[in-house]
């Protein structure tokens, strides 16, 4: 017990005086989450919308696809990447194996189907009386699209820190294609991995703790968005 309480101590003190090993494994993880999540959502939110648009077969295989590829294993995700962009993949050439570049695009491929999910949702509850004036008003898909995203805002604000956290929080593919590299692809999940089996409390305390609180204030600012999109 004592020893646990030392090295919640320890975890304290190194945040509290920002160890420079500490600094760099959670600004890495920021910058490749926040990077794909931006990606993602620039990509799928707008493609989203549109395939809603064009209704049909399409949209139904869409959110049918989409609910299915969120309950793939992340480690899956990650093998698939790897045999793209690995020495003896389509992609081997550019020596993207073991970059933050190849964590980013594992991540961008993970959270894709959450977004396009979560997007699907919010038209459906949210977005059908937009619809219907858009449409009255002879407005065109991409007016449309527009005026969704404006309209909708704090709902995809919503999506897109869903899926953030949900990246942030994330290991087996990070894991795979990053190869928790020391300055260079390690991350906070991973190296929480790495220290707690290599006996290093502190550390993985310290970097449990900044995780912790990094998704627990994604989540309660979702809530609030949630919660006032409701009162509207």
């Amino acid at each position: 017990m004592t020893s646990i309480w030392d090295g919640i101590q320890e975890a304290f003190e190194l945040i509290l005086h920002w160890n420079p090993e500490i600094a760099g494994i959670a600004g890495l993880s920021l910058a490749v989450s926040g990077a794909a999540t931006l990606l993602a959502a620039a990509l799928m939110i707008p493609l989203t919308l549109l395939i809603y648009l064009r209704g049909g077969w399409l949209r139904e295989w869409t959110t049918r696809l989409s609910y299915i590829l969120m309950g793939v294993p992340s480690v899956i995700v990650g093998l698939l990447v790897v045999l793209v962009i690995s020495g003896n993949g389509p992609l081997g050439a550019l020596g993207l194996m073991y970059t933050p570049q190849a964590m980013v695009i594992a991540q961008f491929f993970l959270i894709l189907p959450v977004v396009c999910a979560l997007t699907m949702t919010i038209i459906r509850r949210e977005g059908r009386s937009i619809l219907r004036l858009a449409k009255t008003s002879g407005a065109n898909n991409g007016q449309i699209i527009r005026l969704l995203i404006r309209e909708l805002t704090p709902e995809m604000t919503a999506t897109v820190m869903t899926a953030f956290s949900r990246a942030i929080a994330e290991v087996g593919t990070v894991m795979i294609v990053g190869g928790n590299i020391r300055h260079s692809t390690r991350v906070m999940t991973t190296a929480i991995s790495m220290y707690t089996s290599m006996g290093h409390q502190s550390l993985s305390i310290a970097l449990g703790i900044i995780l912790f609180v990094m998704t627990l204030a994604i989540n309660l600012v979702v809530l609030l968005i949630q919660g006032e999109s409701q009162w509207k």
